[in-house]
């Protein structure tokens, strides 16, 4: 006699892939003027830092692929204000990432995805193309799906920009809209402080900003064709002495117009010692270059005596890894 209950006895069981992804700065960032698509061709240096996003991919069994749930773990360590506005739908690029990977998917399922957020939102590091990297590994994982990095990095394009290089990692250089990535040479890490900021800055803000600054000066930007070779040089030698004067960011005077009081912090931490400075992508997170590790550790210390949240981190670190 058949027992009702066998298929129940021999469903599968949940299963859990942790992925973990780096949030990124941009060592040097030019940006070409207004195209006709909306889009800014862009020359990008882009360092993944060891500032990580962790995504948890837990699958559903029996459930269909588009039934997927968000969560934002405890474990976070952004302010609960800021939690509260990441989206739990499919506005999430993390579940936009795993129904990519689900078309994709012989027997796809529902899935839980839960996020632990450390990269500050809308704060110019990427930490939304980082939780998309991570969740399109997750899946990749979970499904069996079996698709290489570039094939991952050709639907992560969809997503945007920054999530080809959340999953590559290391350092980078982009072009096109900065999807058009070419790994740089950098053998050693070096070592920077990040002062995030208790607001946020949107991207597309930004870059209006920026062409209407360039408009009222009467500045006809250049396109962008490569970035600054002395980056590179200095990188690949791994000398912070030498990266120092060549640190650079287009979208930099623009972020400073919205949100001018980034400029003292600036002026703060080159006072406190550090190399050079800069507001990393569209911001407002600022990056202060450092000498070595324990330069790093003494400014990120004493910004944080004068009063701001600051993390030592270092970079270049590996792309979106499975750590579970």
């Amino acid at each position: 006699m058949d027992n009702p209950d066998s298929d129940a006895l021999w469903a599968p069981s949940p299963r859990t892939v942790k992925v973990r992804a780096p949030g990124k700065i941009n060592a040097y960032f030019q940006a070409g003027p207004l195209r006709p698509d909306g889009y800014h061709a862009v020359a990008s240096t882009y360092l993944a830092v060891s500032r990580y996003e962790e995504v948890a991919v837990t699958s559903r069994p029996g459930t269909p692929a588009t039934d997927i749930t968000v969560s934002i773990s405890p474990a976070s360590t952004l302010p609960p204000e800021a939690l509260a506005g990441i989206p739990l739908d499919d506005g999430n690029l993390a579940v936009k990432a795993a129904l990519l990977v689900a078309d994709l998917a012989e027997k796809p399922c529902g899935v839980h995805i839960e996020i632990t957020k450390h990269v500050p939102i809308a704060g110019g590091m990427g930490g939304g193309s980082a939780d998309a990297a991570a969740a399109l590994v997750a899946a990749d994982s979970l499904w069996h799906t079996g698709l290489s990095r570039e094939e991952l990095s050709h639907l992560g394009a969809e997503l945007g920009a920054d999530v080809p290089f959340a999953l590559l990692g290391g350092a980078a250089v982009g072009l096109g809209i900065g999807d058009e990535l070419t790994a740089a040479l950098a053998p050693v890490p070096l070592h920077w402080v990040l002062v995030p900021a208790n607001f946020g800055l949107s991207t597309p803000q930004v870059y209006g900003t920026l062409d209407r600054l360039r408009a009222a000066a009467g500045y006809e930007a250049p396109e962008p064709e490569q970035v600054a070779a002395g980056v590179l040089t200095a990188l690949r030698a791994a000398d912070p002495q030498s990266l120092a004067p060549w640190l650079h960011n287009d979208l930099q005077p623009a972020a400073l117009e919205l949100a001018p009081e980034l400029a003292a912090v600036l002026a703060e931490g080159e006072g406190l010692g550090a190399l050079a400075s800069l507001v990393s992508g569209s911001g407002p997170t600022l990056a202060f270059l450092a000498a070595d590790a324990g330069h790093a550790r003494a400014l990120a210390a004493a910004l944080e005596d004068a009063g701001h949240q600051a993390w030592a981190v270092e970079g270049p670190v590996h792309g979106a890894a499975i750590i579970q």
